[in-house]
């Protein structure tokens, strides 16, 4: 007879009793029979500080008894994908949804409720809950990370600006503003905000500075400075810091 004697099994059944009581506590805590309540995750495990986005998300694989209230539907390769408030998710079974990865290539009419901009190259992504997303013509497509060696710089920004339109919603537009930059290559700037002129030709001015001290060049005091790769370039941060602060350049 060993040690335990005729303990043995006693012992062996409150230890799998133990490890049971443990799965089942670990399982619901990866499920609620609701749904999603940012209240509920405010532990530093669920917060996405990236960019300084600072907000908080369940995590993969996740589960919830119900969708919240707004959500919308995407059908992605024949499959249902659920979106609402930053979060995907997917049906698993009945009254089962599961957090899951966005699905790149999905096109939104707009962007999540929550966002943070950033510039890859002098483009424009908005980042929600390790989400990237890009504008297109028809609204924001999900998109693929940028790549880790490609530098995401935070605009220079004084205010907060609402996402911008979908490019087929411009015609609602009031019209353009030109402003010439050093020659016959204008910019065609759309206030979305109804931003006055003079507050056009302040932002006008700060990108301006911003755009040139990125690239290295200013048009405006470079002869025949509307050619070349470097030109591009400037036109490329212009537009990227007006666009965060509430203007659609042409």
């Amino acid at each position: 007879m060993g040690y335990f004697g005729n303990n043995a099994g006693p012992i062996a059944l409150s230890a799998m009793v133990c490890l049971l009581t443990a799965t089942a506590v670990q399982a619901e805590d990866r499920r609620r029979e609701h749904e999603f309540r940012e209240h509920e995750f405010r532990e530093p495990r669920f917060f996405d500080p990236r960019f300084h986005h600072d907000h908080y998300y369940p995590p993969l694989g996740f589960v919830f008894g119900a969708l919240p209230p707004g959500f919308h539907l995407f059908i992605r390769n024949g499959i249902n994908f659920y979106f609402a408030g930053g979060v995907w998710y997917r049906l698993d079974g009945r009254g089962r949804y599961v957090v899951v990865p966005a699905p790149v290539g999905v096109v939104m009419p707009s962007l999540p409720p929550d966002y943070t901009t950033l510039y890859v190259n002098g483009v424009p992504y908005y980042y929600a809950n390790s989400t990237y997303y890009v504008q297109g013509p028809e609204g924001y497509a999900v998109a693929s990370p940028p790549p880790s060696n490609v530098v995401v710089e935070l605009p220079p920004q004084t205010t907060v600006s609402p996402p911008p339109p979908p490019l087929n919603a411009e015609a609602a537009q009031p019209p353009a503003t030109v402003t010439a930059q050093a020659g016959s290559d204008p910019l065609f700037i759309y206030p979305r905000q109804g931003q006055s002129a003079g507050q056009q030709a302040s932002d006008t001015s700060q990108c301006h500075s911003w755009a040139t001290s990125q690239v290295g060049f200013d048009p405006d005091v470079t002869p025949g400075g509307q050619s070349g790769s470097s030109y591009q370039g400037y036109k490329r941060a212009m537009s990227a810091c007006l666009d965060a602060r509430g203007y659609t350049v042409r």
